[in-house]
Order: structure tokens, then sequence, then C-alpha cells
């Protein structure tokens, strides 16, 4: 039987602090849990003072008394005891002189923020759920501080290669001169050699276009990224021309899961799972002849004659779907199963489902931005048929691959 886990903090101390309280009361603002915060901030501000004073720098420096500061924190408002020195020198690591936020209380903000909340809808939150007033230009001021973390982000280096790349768009509404418009919204999910995920950047566009995909692959190539052996598009315009241009080597895949759901889309819903196993044959075919005939044998079937627009729009993107089946079955599975993006596409359409519309591009981009984020701190380890998918690669690419595992 496993041992109980011996607490962090005493049950004695505990029992001392809750004599003759009502535990119940203890979360309560200005409970317990706020008294606790006020003295063990004070503690930790008269220790700071004190390694102040004890500094050389403050030869005849000593304690002026203690001025008055209320801090907004997670549960609450606190008045907090701030000591002073003569020579007003001491400035507070833990609450900064013009600091009014307790530590932790930000993050709470950008949390929901990150989760559809807007300003508005935070100010009441905040209200309603901690009796706490904030303006939302406080929120606004501390979510727009995410926008230097996003540029910076933004312009990270990235690996030098990448076996992976899936490029998928995603339609937000954004006010616009006085219109809501819709734009896209560009993810780039990078595989790396040892099969972890990396967002690699995230591009707001109301037109994509050739023009504007070379310029997204021209700044991945300047933030370091030499190759790509397999990008894996949505029929994005203009995209095919774009990354050989820039990264010649390159295979472009049609992504099948796209091509997929776009198929089902002209499929009534009854029909939906004979349709999608008649599908089945094209893209589970040996090779591009075989796969070929499928399709051709699907157009003549009962399906194909009925709805004659699924086997049109795959023959548009036949040239983007034939490097698929060069692919041995571990690496296909990897292609069109693509778990990673639909995971954090269903995220980003949950968030942005949430808000309805954005008032700017830079809205849009930090809720964007913050959702990524937090997906990314959940990537733990990498696809499971990741380990035969890179043997693989390994034989397919050659030197190009092994140079990614270096």
């Amino acid at each position: 039987m496993p041992r109980r886990k011996e607490p962090r903090i005493p049950d004695a101390i505990l029992d001392q602090l809750l004599a003759g309280a009502d535990a119940r009361t203890a979360f309560d603002p200005n409970g317990l849990l706020d008294d606790l915060k006020k003295a063990l901030a004070e503690r930790v501000l008269n220790a700071e003072m004190d390694h102040h004073l004890g500094s050389d720098e403050q030869p005849g420096n000593r304690r002026n008394g203690y001025g008055r500061k209320t801090v907004i924190t997670d549960t609450g408002t606190i008045e907090l005891e701030v000591p002073r020195d003569r020579q007003a020198s001491f400035d507070p690591q833990l609450i900064a002189k013009y600091q009014r936020r307790f530590p932790g209380f930000d993050d709470k903000i950008i949390s929901m923020y990150a989760r559809g909340m807007s300003t508005r809808e935070i100010v009441g939150h905040l209200r309603d759920l901690y009796g706490i007033e904030v303006s939302p230009d406080l929120i606004s001021a501390v979510t727009d501080a995410v926008l230097e973390e996003v540029a910076a982000w933004q312009a990270r280096p990235l690996e030098a290669i990448y076996p992976l790349v899936f490029f998928d768009a995603l339609r937000v509404k954004i006010r616009d001169e006085g219109l809501v418009r819709n734009k896209a919204v560009h993810i780039a999910l990078g595989v790396r050699a040892d099969g972890a995920k990396e967002i690699l950047g995230l591009w707001l566009e109301q037109n994509e276009g050739a023009k504007f995909w070379l310029r997204v692959m021209n700044e991945l190539k300047n933030r370091g990224v030499e190759d790509v052996l397999v990008a894996v598009v949505d029929g994005l315009k203009g995209f095919p021309d774009a990354i050989t241009a820039v990264f010649p080597q390159a295979t472009v895949q049609t992504c099948i899961v796209h091509l997929l759901r776009h198929s089902l889309d002209f499929v009534s819903w009854k029909d939906r799972k004979p349709v999608a196993a008649a599908l089945k044959d094209i893209y589970r075919a040996v090779d591009a002849a075989a796969g070929e005939a499928a399709l051709a044998a699907f157009d003549d079937g009962i399906w194909g004659k009925k709805y004659s627009a699924i086997g049109q729009s795959w023959r548009r993107a036949w040239g983007e779907v034939i490097p698929f089946y060069a692919f041995p079955g571990d690496v296909r599975r990897i292609l069109y199963t693509t778990n990673a993006i639909e995971a954090l596409n269903s995220k980003l359409r949950r968030a942005v489902r949430a808000r309805g519309h954005f008032p700017s591009d830079e809205a849009a981009i930090k809720l964007l931005f913050l959702v990524l984020n937090r997906s990314e701190k959940e990537w733990i380890m990498p696809p499971r048929e990741w380990c035969m998918a890179k043997a693989q690669f390994a034989v397919l690419f050659g030197e190009r691959f092994t140079r990614a595992m270096a």
C-alpha cells in the first residue's frame, strides 16, 4: 500500500492557523488565505529591505517606517505594509514600486483570455467571482504585453531540417475599417527528426497567393530552415510553386484528411459512411497507377455518379496526391492521420467560436498565440507511428534525413 506523502506544511502548524476559525471561510476574500498571502508578502519585503540596507552601496541608509499599498491578487485585494528607507532607493523585487498586481494575477488574466473570454467578460468574471474591480484598460494592458512575446517567438531561430511540415489555414472574423471581414490565419506545424512537434509560425492574411507564400517560405529560410523533406498542405493557392522556389528538393503533398473532408461536404449525412468507405480504395492503393484505377472505379460506381463533384476534386489535386503513393505504410499513416494538426485546429476553433469576431488583427494574433503556446506545452511524446516512420525516412531521403538526426 503506498505511503501517505508528507505535507509540505506540518499538520500542527495548520491546526494552529485554523484554531478558533471557521475552516469554510479560509478561502473567502480577506479570509485565512489572504491573511497568509499578506503575512508572507510582508515578510519577503522586509527580508528584501534587510538585504538592501546590508549592501555596500547603502552606507548610512536605514529604515524609515512603512507605506501602505493595495494590490490585486487572484482572490481579491490585500493591503500591504511596504518598508521604506531614508534614501528612498529601495525597489522591491516581489512587488515593484508602481506595481499594483500580485505575482500570478497577470497569468490568471492571460489564462482566461486564452480560453476565449473577451476583455469585458474577464472584468465581469473577476468582479463576480472575486469581488475585484478592474478596468477593461488594465486587462488590455496585460494581454497586450503578449504581443512582444509573439514578436520574439515569430523571429526565433528554427531547426535546419524538418522532415515534415504541415501547413493549414483557419478562418477568423476580424473588424477592419468598420466592417467584419473573413481573414485567414495560416499555421505551420513542424515535426523534427526525433518526432517532436513545434509550431514554426503564425501568419494572418486576407488574400493568400503565391507572393504571400513566397514571403512565408523566405521568412522560414531566414530563420535557419535549410530543407523541408515533405510539406503537407490543404490545397493552398500558390503554395507548391512558392515552396519549391525556396526549398527545391521539398515534396509537396496534399493533406488526404482535408481532401476526404472536402469530398464529404458534397455528400448527404446518410451517405457519408459508405462514401468514406469507398474512398479508402483510392488512398490505400499500393501505387499511383492503382490509385488512379481506384478513382476511375469510384467515378463509374454508384457514389461517383451520384456525387460527381468528388471525383473532379480528387483529379484537380491529383498532382499533389501522387507523391503519397511513393511512401510506405508507416509514413502514409503519419501523413493522412495528421492527429497533431487536427487536435490543434480543434482547440483553435473552440477559442475562435467563443469570441465570435475580433476587434483587430492584433487581438486575433494574441488569442491564437496563447492557445498555440498552451498546446505546445502538452506535447510530450512523439506520435506512436514515428519510430517506424523515421526508419523509412532514412531510407527514402538518405543524407537529407540523417543530417537532421545529427
